[in-house]
């Protein structure tokens, strides 16, 4: 070997140990940091993943209660079966139907209450307080609530007053068999605007007050303050609010199973595949219809997860 390349090949050397030192050192620090948190990463496993691991082996198996000399392994037959099904093809419309009504409503009376409750007047604290409550009942709570404390055709509430503002004769309908989705969506609404109000009143108040207080100097009317300042400025927010009240309301089962029981045209998803599972007993078809909530899912949720990482970017710049 040459003088002129030991020189070179000892700054090589140097070069590495400089690269390959630090190298070492953290992954100790990573795995200092990271341990505390494998507990709960593994029980998060235990208790989600390896269920849905044995869901997926089962969508893929003949699995009937009252066929047990039929068992075995069934391929993609059940998924098939799964999406030819005109009840589920009819759950996945109602499905769709039932979670963008509530979200859309429940987004615009959380921005109205969120603009509200944005002012400063007295006891603004315990009104916010009182707001909230509606999302902290049990949604089962909730349902039993609505359905007959306010739907009720004997003693409910809207009959009630119904019976107050036109006397005797005013009719009586009976709402949950004359509008029954409208009946679940409004219980949802309820249950599901104060969390929007949250998200968004968290949005009012990280906007910026100077360009307010500019607008305003400069002559701008309220409602260009809320056209051109405030809208743009909750956009991310409205989008987080509207994927995560998507991803909990294309779940839910309380308010259908308790105030209709998927009757009237108002099963969804989860409702159908509890019948499937409890009423016909097929425990494989039943694993195949869950597949594919949750594949629906997934795709909400990682649209969610893309509009809140877009939003932490947006926060740190």
């Amino acid at each position: 070997m040459s003088t002129a390349s030991l020189p070179d090949s000892l700054e090589a050397r140097a070069l590495r140990r400089g690269r390959t030192a630090p190298a070492v050192r953290r992954p100790r620090g990573a795995w200092a940091r990271r341990a505390p948190l494998l507990p709960a990463l593994v029980f998060m496993i235990v208790v989600t993943q390896l269920p849905f691991l044995g869901t997926l082996a089962i969508s893929f198996m003949r699995w009937n209660a009252l066929d047990p000399a039929g068992r075995g392994f069934g391929g993609l037959a059940n998924y098939g079966h799964a999406l030819g099904d005109p009840a589920l093809r009819t759950s996945i419309l109602t499905t769709v139907e039932l979670t963008a009504t509530v979200v859309a409503v429940s987004l615009l009376l959380g921005l109205g209450t969120a603009l509200l409750l944005d002012r400063r007047f007295l006891g603004r604290g315990l009104v916010r307080t009182m707001m909230i409550t509606p999302f902290l009942v049990v949604p089962v709570a909730s349902a039993l609530l609505w359905k007959h404390a306010l739907y009720n055709a004997s003693y409910g509430l809207f009959d009630g007053l119904l019976t107050a503002v036109g006397g005797a004769g005013a009719p009586q309908p009976d709402w949950l068999s004359a509008v029954p989705l409208l009946a679940v969506e409004a219980s949802l609404v309820w249950q599901w605007t104060p969390f929007m109000m949250l998200i968004l009143l968290a949005g009012l108040q990280s906007r910026p007050a100077e360009a307010v207080e500019a607008a305003r100097v400069d002559g701008a009317s309220s409602w260009q303050i809320f056209r051109h300042l405030t809208l743009p400025h909750l956009r991310p927010y409205l989008e987080l609010a509207a994927l995560l009240g998507s991803i909990y309301v294309v779940q839910n089962f309380d308010a259908v199973f308790t105030l209709t029981s998927g009757g009237l045209g108002t099963a969804n998803l989860p409702y159908t595949v509890y019948r499937t599972f409890y009423d016909g007993h097929d425990y494989g078809l039943a694993s195949a219809e869950g597949v594919i909530v949750v594949a629906l899912t997934t795709v909400i949720a990682t649209l969610a997860l893309r509009t809140v990482l877009s939003l932490f970017r947006a926060e740190t710049r």
